[in-house]
């Protein structure tokens, strides 16, 4: 697993190589893994050593699969396979896993295999015929990149294999494309806010891709007419591969995803203008407006108390991108520092214009990595870090006294899915905020016992 070198400037854009910059950034296999795992109905298996599985663990939990209707099988490949190739002990497992109800296996390599050279698409036509169910190899090595680029490569390979072209378009409908490369802990809720959204207008959702997501959906993507990218890491090369093959227009490209109200308001105009749905999209936003107002009117947040405080986003392109416009415009804070997991040039191109279009001129840091984090929070001294629970341990001795967790790194601290999306998504987050702020309050030397 290799390590990236993360590039920082002030005020400027600086590209870092992507790589995997474990703990912010998994490798390869286990993006590859997430987005199989979001397709309902199949199993995958590992082509691996144990320990690899681990990440396969980790992209279930992600996927919020349910235990008892997913299968995830691993050829545990030991000392002797990884030296002298495991093609053998990969058919077996396959075939003792032929009764198996499902409707797809996903077989994904690992970095050994790959390296002593395990033709596992070999492998797969030649079982094909023993096994009902469709076999589905994957080359997505964790030396390949990130888990982003695992993202890109098994989006491709879907695609690829399993679209089928009727040539037959849907009035007003779109396929969703890679909510699942999300560092939002409940990013499924934000996948709901958006479909109810869609519905609201009039538009049918074809396919997710991927998350529970039937074969059948997925071989009918080229009936879409439209796609909608639900992520600023991962799926724009399979956005554009989907206009090409197929013609199937995106929507709302080069604007921020909707977080905070401009965000969600520009997102939502985009909509309803392709969609001639104008009148629902200003609904939409007058109502979901209206409500923000009010509970902050009757709930008095504490963000108040943080006005043009020194602020540092610390996140996924995903979520920190839309955060710049959240933290100034909605919290009224001054972002002192962006520094985010991913460094491509879309990424680049939409935080710099962003920045351009707010003023701002923050420390930037693409493909950060935790060293250079703790780098550049000791000297931009912010003195709210929106991040994960890496920040608040990184932060640790540099006197910044509120870390808000926005992102999930290391520590699940939702059970419920909360989206960030939307109107109710703005109110999450003033939550997160007002949550740190009376928690910044306790002391940490002194305990009060209570008087009754």
């Amino acid at each position: 697993m290799g390590q990236g070198r993360s590039e920082i400037a002030s005020g400027t854009e600086i590209r870092a190589p992507e790589a995997c910059t474990d703990p912010y950034l998994r490798c390869a296999f286990n993006g590859a893994a997430q987005t199989a795992l979001g397709v309902a109905g199949s199993a995958l298996l590992a082509h691996s050593p144990q320990g690899c599985e681990y990440l396969v663990t980790n992209a279930f939990a992600s996927q919020e699969c349910d235990y008892m209707e997913t299968v995830t099988l691993c050829t545990k490949l030991c000392v002797d396979e990884i030296v002298h190739g495991g093609e053998e002990i990969l058919a077996r497992t396959i075939r003792e896993a032929k009764e198996l109800p499902i409707s797809a296996l996903f077989v994904l390599s690992a970095c050994g295999p790959e390296i002593v050279g395990d033709d596992i698409v070999a492998v797969c036509e030649a079982v094909q015929p023993e096994v009902k169910f469709r076999l589905i190899p994957v080359e997505c090595a964790g030396f390949r990149g990130s888990q982003y680029d695992g993202i890109d490569i098994a989006l491709d390979t879907i695609l690829k294999k399993l679209v089928k072209n009727t040539g037959e378009k849907i009035p007003n409908s779109v396929c969703l494309i890679a909510p699942h490369a999300n560092a939002n802990p409940t990013w499924i809720a934000d996948l709901s806010w958006v479909k109810q959204a869609l519905s609201a207008m009039g538009v049918r959702v074809v396919a997710t891709l991927t998350h529970s997501t039937p074969l059948a959906g997925i071989e009918n993507i080229a009936s879409a007419e439209t796609s909608l990218l639900l992520s600023h890491d991962a799926g724009q090369k399979a956005s554009e591969y989907l206009a090409a093959a197929y013609g199937i227009e995106p929507v709302c490209t080069g604007i921020p995803l909707p977080i905070g109200l401009t965000n969600v308001q520009r997102w939502l105009a985009a909509l309803g203008e392709r969609f001639d749905a104008q009148k629902t999209a200003e609904t939409i936003v007058s109502d979901g407006e209206r409500m923000v107002m009010a509970t902050c009117r009757r709930k008095w947040p504490m963000g108040r108390f943080l006005y043009r405080t020194p602020a540092a986003i610390v996140a996924d392109a995903t979520v920190g991108i839309p955060l710049v416009r959240f933290v100034t415009e909605d919290m009224e804070m001054t972002p002192a520092l962006v520094a985010l997991y991913s460094s491509g040039r879309p990424v680049r191109d939409l935080l710099g214009r962003e920045l351009h279009d707010i003023g701002l001129n923050p420390t930037v840091v693409y493909g950060t990595d935790v060293y250079t984090t703790k780098k550049s929070l000791s000297e931009t001294k912010p003195r709210v870090v929106f991040g994960s629970t890496i920040e608040r341990h990184a932060a640790h001795g540099l006197g910044i006294p509120y870390i808000v967790e926005v992102v999930r790194m290391t520590r699940q601290f939702r059970f419920i899915n909360r989206e960030y999306f939307g109107y109710t998504g703005i109110l999450n987050l003033f939550e997160c905020v007002q949550n740190e702020w009376v928690m910044g309050w306790r002391s940490k030397e002194k305990r009060y016992e209570a008087k009754w």
